[in-house]
């Protein structure tokens, strides 16, 4: 067999080193692909809606949603709630989510401001490499049957990082459970007022 000359060796070496170069170029691409489908994929959409009837009068119960003092001691894990403006906050709490805790500091604003019919509330908070919440919702005040004041809410959120990562079930279940001891705190706040009057 005749042997390849030196010329010929030298240019299929470097096709082999083009194609070796495209291959870690077309796997680099891959990569950072995945990487983004995941980053994706660890973020997720919830959503709660609800109704409590609170043992006070429509303007007790307005005037306790926009006090921050109220706020603050009624949000599970709320370590401060600054009034920056009529309608903007300064947030801060230290929450826990499974296997997950974190610090998450964030800026909180109110639109759709109807005294004392309710609200939209938004808000975005940052966690470290826990991850990051931002969302609103939508609070509304009626007359409850029979005295009292219905509020209804319509919660609208998106979670990522480590936290969408423990699944929609366990943040499902710790958003309820923060739900409903809000709503139980500030009940008490509002019937304390109320007994006061």
């Amino acid at each position: 067999m005749r042997p390849l000359s030196d010329g010929r060796n030298r240019s299929r070496t470097v096709e082999a080193s083009k194609a070796l170069d495209y291959v870690d170029r077309a796997n680099a691409a891959n990569l950072f692909a995945s990487a983004f489908i995941l980053q994706k994929e660890a973020a997720m959409a919830m959503s709660m809606t609800g109704e409590v009837d609170l043992p006070a009068p429509r303007g007790v119960v307005w005037e306790k949603l926009n006090d921050p003092d109220v706020l603050k001691a009624c949000i599970p894990g709320c370590q401060e709630l600054v009034k920056e403006g009529d309608t903007a906050f300064r947030a801060t709490a230290k929450l826990a989510i499974g296997p997950v805790k974190a610090t998450f500091k964030g800026k909180v604003t109110l639109s759709d401001v109807d005294p004392p019919n309710g609200y939209t509330i938004t808000g975005e908070g940052e966690g470290g490499i826990a991850g990051f919440a931002k969302g609103g919702a939508k609070v509304r005040l009626s007359d409850a049957e029979g005295g009292g004041t219905k509020l209804a809410y319509d919660v609208q959120a998106n979670v990522g990082g480590k936290i969408a990562q423990l699944g929609s079930r366990l943040i499902d279940g710790v958003a309820k459970k923060m739900s409903d001891n809000f709503f139980s705190s500030f009940a008490k706040s509002v019937s304390g007022n109320a007994n006061a009057s």
